[in-house]
């Protein structure tokens, strides 16, 4: 084999560019249905090794490209969290080059199975870190992803990737008629399929049709969320905008994650403030905190009925490493420099609040794991809530990549979500993973501005085949590589 050239490396970095745009604007979605081509032609004729390299740098870039925020958080943090996603894309290289020199058309099924499993591997391995999956890049395509209530977003990866490797194939004249009529069939019922499904609209339950629910942005900076001195003027700044809502008749108010600047257990006197303004509105409100018990500190959603009563407590039950706690700090005590977090520890029940019906909260990146959004909704959750902060990356694209989950979550399970964040973005998805009703100021802007925004909710009357089976595509799709590989080695003999 002949060493990389210099023209194999900058088309491996100007597929890694292609692909970091659509995370870094939704509008630009369509990009990413040829944005692997340059890595494709990359990898052409290369030995593992090389294949490996060239992918792992594409994998170093376009991660960079895409969580550069995160170094508002750490910076070595960052670095290393990049070094190990890139591993992802370079594992996919040989792979890649092996189908493509040995399989022929067959890789055209190999190709983005192979990318699906990956993906899975990356949202569960140390954790998981679901973000920025290739399907997440099409969450503005609405005619597409509506089949992620079949598939997940792993199916609109594999959609993502089958158009790739479709257009790289056809480019390599390995095309038969007769695979040009299945790429052409999949593609087009995918599509009607979706169309379908956002013509069709959702039948909404008889006995409780709708509900309105009011979010509330309250754009406090991060630097004075912990602020003591600060603490007044953030329970001014959500009770002025709560009171101001109230005018809406919601009969349910959601605020952000860690919205109220204490710990609950602790701090009781600003605790009293919130209780004290539900039941003078007299409506019940979702507020997250930091709470306090049996010693253990939790990130939690406390359910405030209007009687002015914490009724009911959420504890988020999935973490954020390196963000709420340290991972293997047992072991490997150095990890605790990475980055200066408290100790919060994991919640063990997925709760379901039932006023003013059921629902189920997400907190922070939760919206990121499909599985735990049909855990609350197959408890008997009618919608779902994400409550969030997203401060910590400033005016970023860090907010719409983590949007985009949101976006994703409603469509899977069929349901409606309302989302709560500290600077946005906050607003309503209905089942079809249309916004609706964003939080936005007289210009335009959604995010690092204030506000609060109400919509009529409709509860569903029907679930989705997601939430009822869960990741069968992905079981498909390891099947269906090792068919392939048994079928190739057959076809050899």
């Amino acid at each position: 084999m002949k060493a990389l050239t210099l023209k194999d490396i900058s088309l491996s970095i100007f597929g890694a560019f292609l692909l970091s745009l659509p995370f870094s604007s939704g509008n630009l979605w369509i990009i990413s249905w040829f944005g692997f081509l340059p890595l494709f032609f990359s990898l052409r004729n290369k030995s593992g090794l090389q294949s490996f390299l060239l992918a792992y740098i594409c994998g170093v870039i376009f991660w960079g490209f895409t969580v550069y925020w995160l170094v508002h958080v750490t910076l070595l943090g960052t670095v290393i969290l990049i070094l190990y996603l890139a591993f992802y894309f370079g594992a996919f290289g040989p792979l890649f080059t092996a189908a493509d020199r040995k399989l022929g058309a067959a890789g055209l099924f190999f190709i983005p199975c192979t990318w699906v499993l990956l993906e899975y591997l990356r949202s569960h391995l140390f954790t998981g870190f679901p973000w920025a999956l290739a399907g997440l890049s099409q969450y503005r395509n609405l005619p597409v992803i509506q089949i992620a209530d079949l598939t997940g977003a792993w199916g609109v990866s594999f959609l993502v990737i089958f158009f790739n490797a479709t257009l790289y194939l056809i480019w390599r004249g390995k095309m038969n008629l007769r695979i040009y009529f299945i790429c052409a069939a999949i593609l087009i019922l995918s599509l009607t399929y979706g169309f379908y499904k956002l013509n069709r609209g959702y039948a909404c339950r008889t006995d409780k049709p709708t509900i309105k629910v009011t979010v509330i942005q309250g754009n406090i900076p991060q630097n004075l969320k912990w602020d003591v001195s600060a603490r007044n003027f953030i329970l001014n700044r959500y009770e002025e905008l709560t009171s101001g809502s109230a005018g809406d008749n919601p009969a349910l108010i959601i605020w952000p994650e860690a919205s109220v600047p204490g710990i609950l257990g602790e701090d009781d006197a600003a605790f009293e403030q919130v209780f004290s303004l539900a039941g003078i509105l007299n409506i019940d409100i979702l507020a997250g905190a930091v709470s306090r018990s049996g010693g253990s500190y939790f990130n939690s959603a406390l359910f405030i009925d209007k009687s002015g009563k914490p009724a009911r407590a959420y504890h988020k039950l999935h973490l954020v490493p390196f963000g709420e706690f340290i991972p293997f700090k047992e072991t490997f005590p150095f990890l605790q420099t990475i980055a200066p977090i408290g100790d919060i520890q994991p919640g063990k029940e997925y709760t379901i609040f039932d006023r003013p019906a059921k629902f189920g909260v997400l907190i922070c990146f939760e919206d990121l794991f499909p599985e735990l959004s049909r855990r609350f909704v197959k408890n008997g959750a009618d919608f779902l809530v994400n409550i969030t902060n997203d401060a910590w990356y400033k005016e970023t694209s860090a907010a719409a990549q983590h949007f985009s989950a949101s976006v994703f979550r409603a469509v899977e399970n069929r349901v409606y979500l309302a989302r709560a964040a500290n600077t946005g973005l906050s607003g309503f998805i209905d089942p079809g993973g249309r916004i609706v009703s964003p939080v936005r100021n007289t210009a335009g802007k959604e995010i690092f501005v204030r506000g609060f925004s109400s919509a009529e909710i409709c509860l569903p009357a029907a679930g989705s085949f997601y939430n009822r089976y869960g990741d069968i595509f992905v079981l498909l799709c390891l099947l269906l590589d090792i068919c392939v590989i048994i079928i190739h080695k057959f076809s050899r003999r």
